[in-house]
């Protein structure tokens, strides 16, 4: 195996979306076991480093294949699509005014005084962006593994990337009302 195969390749997988998550964890721990540096105590200073050099490689792969953002991602890239999310924001109009219809519901979360009151609304905005990644996530494994259709999924991806860094937002404004 060579340090640039790629991450399923790597895990022994198929380039695909969906995966099994046990499977990935149970690769990613067989594959530490084998590469790391202490069972090459022994061997000296190069076989430490080659060691550290494949630890930190599977790492890198199983932080990317764990992460459906991530893993989306890369399987694009892979395929020749690359999601270039910073020259390239270009969304559907219908995404944008979602966008901003939860931006002035954050906001108005924001502005509620009773405690229960914003905890409940700050909940129920998260509760609907959550059901909106889960649909995103639904269709980028379509046209992924089904499809195959990797440009379109690259639209799918930018969307996820929005809604995963809001959802990280409303979740901080839940954590500071605890």
């Amino acid at each position: 195996m060579s340090l640039q195969a790629s991450d399923f390749e790597l895990f022994g997988l198929q380039p695909t979306f969906a995966l099994d998550r046990a499977q990935l964890d149970l690769q990613w721990k067989s594959l530490q076991r084998e590469a790391h540096p202490d069972r090459f105590a022994s061997e000296g200073a190069s076989a430490q480093r080659i060691a550290m050099q494949w630890s930190v490689r599977i790492n890198e792969a199983y932080n990317r294949l764990k992460d459906p953002l991530k893993r989306a991602a890369y399987l694009c890239e892979l395929n020749g699509a690359a999601v270039n999310a910073e020259n390239n924001t270009s969304m559907p109009p219908a995404f944008l005014m979602q966008q901003m219809e939860w931006r002035e519901a954050l906001d108005d979360c924001k502005a509620i005084k009773a405690p229960a009151s914003k905890i409940e609304a700050l909940e129920k905005l998260l509760d609907e962006v959550d059901a909106s990644q889960a649909q995103v996530l639904k269709q980028m494994a379509a046209l992924i593994d089904v499809d195959h259709n990797f440009a379109a999924a690259v639209g799918q991806v930018r969307a996820l990337m929005f809604i995963d860094k809001f959802s990280q937002e409303v979740q901080h404004q839940l954590d500071a009302c605890s």
